[in-house]
């Protein structure tokens, strides 16, 4: 394979980034890329613009699917590429331009080594940056009528030599989920803030109750973080005595059963300050949410398989990675796993201005993806 096509397809996507619900040009842009490999069939989402590119063969076998996410984030890009983003304010800052070119290589690597058996579905998954692709792929009429037996994701990780592949069983990723807790009572003149209906004490209430539940490191079953993102009181206004404010929390856990026992302590906690004080109104809006990935045994030693296979270092981690990743959703419902494949160590942090997927570690991306496709076909 020509891999300077590929990179040229990787500069291409990233120069027309598109946030979550947004990506009409990005899938417009695959299914021209994917012609040339011939799928089966392409099936569009029916809500959403992703897709997914069905590779069928001859005899009966196993169903797999492999996702790519394909969105991009909301971050002005600062470094002086010939391929700079040409959206204001949009940038691949998460290497999802680099995530599906690799999908499109596997298809490529598909189509020149067709499999013997089974299927192979290519997942163009849109929305992953919001926490809402994952399931509206599940909610599709289309996608829910299928049977997959596995199914495989990974992420670049900058910090990591380039192309180790990085791994683990149980929790690869934290479950996440943010909230805006609102209040809402009734100010008062300065002078007399005891007249005023106040959020200032239930707002601190929930910072201090919130950050008493953090525990452990990311090394500990147990752990969990939660983080301020914005704490409003009042207004700019030196005469009034604040009448409403809002508190927004993102809370992380190694396993989505912490996460919703602290999720339920604070909904508890905000309808006991709305029993308690009656003026006082109250509500509470959870957003993105991100389910753990949790990664199946054998799904991993496969994973393990196909790195040797592919002549790659392998590194089992021995923690969940923080940050949310939205294919967890997938693997509570399918077997499968996630892994992450090295970035470089010196490569700039994910989600920051600098950040740039790197060209030379598609190929093994793509060859993992196929390593694995062709262990599954032995063993299902």
């Amino acid at each position: 394979m020509d891999r300077n096509k590929f990179y040229r397809i990787r500069e291409e996507l990233h120069r027309h980034p598109e946030l979550s619900g947004q990506e009409k040009h990005t899938i417009q842009y695959i299914r021209q890329v994917l012609q040339e490999f011939q799928p089966s069939r392409i099936h569009p989402l029916e809500k959403g613009h992703g897709l997914v590119a069905e590779y069928s063969f001859p005899g009966e076998g196993p169903t797999l699917l492999f996702r790519a996410d394909i969105d991009a984030v909301a971050i002005a890009e600062k470094s002086p590429l010939p391929y700079c983003s040409e959206n204001p304010g949009i940038a691949h800052k998460c290497g999802h331009d680099g995530h599906t070119t690799m999908l499109l290589m596997l298809a490529g690597l598909l189509h020149e080594h067709p499999l013997e058996r089974g299927r192979i579905l290519l997942l163009f998954q849109p929305a992953e940056e919001n926490g809402q692709g994952a399931q509206l792929v599940l909610q599709d009429p289309w996608f829910r009528q299928q049977k997959i037996d596995r199914a495989f994701a990974l992420h670049n990780l900058p910090g990591y030599p380039f192309s180790t592949i990085v791994c683990r069983t149980g929790s690869f990723t934290c479950s996440v989920i943010s909230c805006t807790i609102t209040f809402t009572g009734k100010t008062a003149h300065a002078a007399e803030p005891e007249k005023a209906v106040s959020p200032t004490a239930p707002l601190l209430h929930i910072l201090h109750l919130s950050e008493s539940w953090n525990r452990g490191t990311l090394k500990n079953p147990d752990y969990f973080r939660t983080t301020l993102i914005e704490l409003h009181i009042g207004e700019e206004a030196y005469g009034v005595a604040a009448g409403s404010g809002l508190i927004r929390l993102t809370l992380r856990a190694a396993s989505e059963k912490i996460l919703q026992k602290h999720r339920q302590q604070l909904e508890q906690f905000v309808q006991q300050t709305i029993d308690s004080h009656p003026p006082l109104r109250c509500s509470i809006e959870w957003t993105e949410p991100f389910a753990a990935n949790e990664n199946d045994p054998e799904s991993v030693t496969w994973i393990q398989e196909a790195a040797k296979s592919n002549g790659l270092v392998y590194e089992e981690t021995d923690h969940p990675f923080a940050w949310g990743e939205d294919f967890g959703l997938f693997t509570q419902h399918i077997p499968g796993a996630m892994f992450g494949l090295g970035a470089g160590i010196s490569t700039p942090a994910l989600h920051t201005p600098d950040y740039d997927f790197p060209n030379n570690i598609l190929p093994n991306g793509a060859r993992m993806f196929y390593e694995l496709a062709l262990i599954t076909q032995l063993s299902e």
